[in-house]
C-alpha cells in the first residue's frame, strides 16, 4: 500500500491510498469537465429550458458515494447531472437526455431536471423545490420494509430547507427510524437569497434536533472530510437507528441557473472560494505534495476525462430527437 498523503492543512496523515485519491480527482473532474460542456451546449441552444450546474459543489456527492454499497438509493433535486455521473450512469446518456435526445435516460422527454436510473438507484432529479425529500424517506420506508440494510441518500439544498414538507418529513423519519440520511448541500445563496438573510439558525442541521434526528456541519469542499461524515451517518442507518443530517457547507461557481447573472455577490468572493477551497485543487495538492503524482499523471487524467466529455456530446448531437409517438408513451391514460 501505498504511503498515506499528508493534508496540506495539518500535515497528519490521511487514511486514503494514492487509488482511492485519484478515484476522487478523476470523479470530481468529470463532473466538473462535464458540467462546463453542458453549459457550453446550452448557450449553443442545443439544450432547452433549465439548466443547473453542479461546479464547485462536486466533492460532496462524490465523497458520499464513496460510502455507498449496491442497492443503497439516491435522491436529488434539479441540480441533478453530478450525482447521476458520481452514481455510475453513463456519461453519454446524460448527455443526451439533456439535449433532449432518444439516447437520453428518459429517452429526451426529462430533459435536465428529471432522468432516472432504475439499474443505478438513481430517482431523479425533482424541479419542485423540496419535493424530493418526502419521496426520498418513501424509498427509505420500502427498504426498511423489505427487512434490508439499504440507504437512502436524499439530498436538498439551504433553499429547500425552509420548505414545511422538509420537516414533515423529519417527523414521521424519526417516528418509524427510517435508514434516510437527508444531504442538505448548503451553497449559501439558494436561488439567490444568502442564507444570512433568508434564517436565523446558526445551523440547518440543527433543526433536526427538535425531531431527535442527529447530524452535523461538513467542509463540503473536502472530499475526504465529506467520506468521514458520510460513514459515520450511514453506519447510523445501516444499525437501525433511523434518520441522520448533513449539512454539507458548499459552494456553486455559477449563477443558480444558466439564466442567472449572480449579481447578489461579488466576483472577488467568488474567485477567493475557487483560490483557497476548490475541492479538485484540494485533491491535487496532496497527490502531487505526497508524491503520488506528478503533473504529467494529472494531465493524462484530464485528458482522458475530456475525450469522455467530448465524446458525449458528439453522441448527443448524433442521437435522434424522440418520435412523435413517444408523446403516448409512459402515461397513464
Amino acid at each position: 500500500m501505498a504511503a498515506k498523503p499528508a493534508t496540506p492543512e495539518t500535515g497528519k496523515k490521511s487514511n486514503v491510498s494514492k487509488d482511492e485519491l485519484l478515484k476522487y480527482y478523476r470523479e470530481m473532474l468529470l463532473i466538473r469537465r462535464f458540467e462546463e460542456k453542458a453549459g457550453q451546449l446550452y448557450g449553443m441552444g442545443l439544450i432547452g429550458g433549465f439548466c443547473h450546474l453542479y461546479i464547485g459543489q462536486e466533492a460532496v456527492v462524490v465523497g458520499l458515494e464513496a460510502c455507498t454499497k449496491e442497492g443503497d438509493k439516491r435522491v436529488t433535486s434539479y441540480r441533478d447531472h453530478g450525482h447521476m455521473l458520481a452514481c455510475g450512469m453513463d456519461a453519454n446518456g446524460v448527455m443526451a437526455e439533456l439535449t433532449g435526445r432518444e439516447g437520453g435516460y428518459s429517452r429526451g422527454k426529462g430533459g435536465s431536471m428529471h432522468m432516472f436510473s432504475r439499474e443505478k438507484h438513481f430517482y431523479g432529479g425533482h424541479g419542485i423545490v423540496g419535493a424530493q425529500v418526502p419521496i426520498g424517506a418513501g424509498l427509505a420506508f420500502a427498504d426498511k420494509y423489505k427487512g434490508n440494510d439499504n440507504v437512502t441518500f436524499t439530498y436538498f439544498g439551504d433553499g429547500a430547507a425552509n420548505q414545511g414538507q422538509v420537516y414533515e418529513t423529519y417527523n414521521m423519519a424519526e417516528l418509524w427510524d427510517l435508514p434516510v440520511i437527508f444531504v442538505i448541500e448548503n451553497n449559501g445563496y439558494a436561488m439567490g437569497t444568502s442564507v444570512k438573510r433568508s434564517t436565523k439558525s446558526t445551523s440547518l442541521y440543527g433543526r433536526g434536533l427538535a425531531y431527535g434526528i442527529p447530524g452535523e456541519q461538513v467542509d463540503g469542499m473536502d472530499v475526504l472530510a465529506v467520506k468521514a461524515a458520510g460513514e459515520k451517518a450511514v453506519a447510523h442507518c445501516r444499525a437501525g437507528k433511523g434518520p441522520y443530517i448533513l449539512e454539507m457547507m458548499t459552494y456553486r461557481y455559477r449563477g443558480h441557473s444558466m439564466s442567472d447573472p449572480a449579481k447578489y455577490r461579488t466576483r472577488e468572493e467568488v474567485e477567493k472560494m475557487k483560490a483557497e477551497k476548490d475541492a479538485i485543487e484540494h485533491v491535487r495538492d496532496l497527490l502531487l505534495g505526497a508524491g503520488l503524482a506528478n503533473e504529467d499523471e494529472l494531465k493524462a487524467i484530464d485528458k482522458q476525462i475530456k475525450d469522455v466529455v467530448n465524446a458525449s456530446a458528439e453522441f448527443a448531437k448524433e442521437s435522434p430527437e424522440p418520435s412523435t409517438a413517444e408523446l403516448y408513451t409512459d402515461i397513464y391514460a
